[in-house]
């Protein structure tokens, strides 16, 4: 269950990825969760490792890693989603001034549960995009 949501937020593309790049800010821009906290020491690189509290659809303790970061470019991260194996990655690319966000969420809900998900895809792709509409705000004030 793969989609993309791209937007345009009027910030040069290195204050968005210096942003995006902290997981421990997830929680100011993303409604489903509380905390995101980073369990690797140091700055953000591939193998840093997190955990963050989900509240919603549940609460839930979920894990990521940084798989792929290119500054200013390319953020590929892994773990679990609400107890689905996702990978999500953000691609940062300059518009007039500003920053084309380009968010990729591959989830792969397993067994079962592959046939409900073309189902929820249409309401997660909204969700995803109202946090993205959030990010938008936060940085450009």
């Amino acid at each position: 269950m793969k989609f993309t949501n791209t937007i345009t937020i009027d910030r040069p593309p290195t204050t968005v990825f210096t942003y995006l790049a902290n997981l421990e800010n997830l929680p100011h821009w993303n409604y489903a969760l509380s905390e995101t906290r980073q369990l690797t020491p140091g700055p953000p690189r591939v193998g840093t490792r997190y955990v963050q509290t989900r509240t919603i659809p549940v609460h839930t303790s979920e894990s990521l890693e940084i798989v792929e970061l290119i500054p200013d470019q390319k953020l590929t991260v892994q773990g679990t989603l609400n107890s689905f194996p996702a990978v999500l990655t953000y691609t940062l690319d300059a518009v007039d001034g500003g920053a084309l966000l380009t968010n990729t969420v591959d989830l792969q809900p397993p067994g079962p549960l592959k046939l409900l998900a073309p189902i929820a895809l249409a309401r997660i792709k909204s969700a995803v995009a109202a946090n993205l509409t959030a990010l938008k705000q936060l940085l450009e004030q």
